[in-house]
């Protein structure tokens, strides 16, 4: 009976979630949601922007980024024009060629779309 539970434990242990993974190159690019535009350079630097604010990208606020694969973080780190600078986190739930979605501390889910 014991083997039985032990191996019926192994076998559940075993088929566990693996961690999720991206491809951070995948980043690179514009992307929205609503109104609100993020574009990621490759290296490592990128911009955002709102139109409902009438902003647009030639005068997007400046922030550089990194992806940290072993707990698929994004950290944005905003330059404020008068000076400082205002770090965002966020965990990565889905990115591929078309989608990026992420969430940040309390939970708020944000999901973008891939601009052509």
């Amino acid at each position: 009976m014991f083997l039985i539970l032990a191996a019926a434990t192994l076998a559940l242990n075993s088929c566990g979630k693996d961690p999720l993974s991206f491809d951070s190159s995948l980043l690179v690019g514009k992307w929205v949601a609503g109104t609100e535009y993020y574009r990621y350079d490759a290296d490592g630097n990128g911009a955002t922007w709102d139109v409902a604010d009438d902003v647009h990208e030639e005068e997007a606020q400046p922030f550089t980024w990194e992806y940290n694969d072993e707990n698929n973080r994004l950290t944005l780190i905003h330059q404020m024009e008068m000076g400082g600078v205002v770090p965002k986190s966020y965990t990565i739930l889905a990115l591929d060629a078309t989608t990026l979605q992420y969430k940040d501390g309390y939970d708020r889910i944000y999901t973008f779309s891939h601009v052509n």
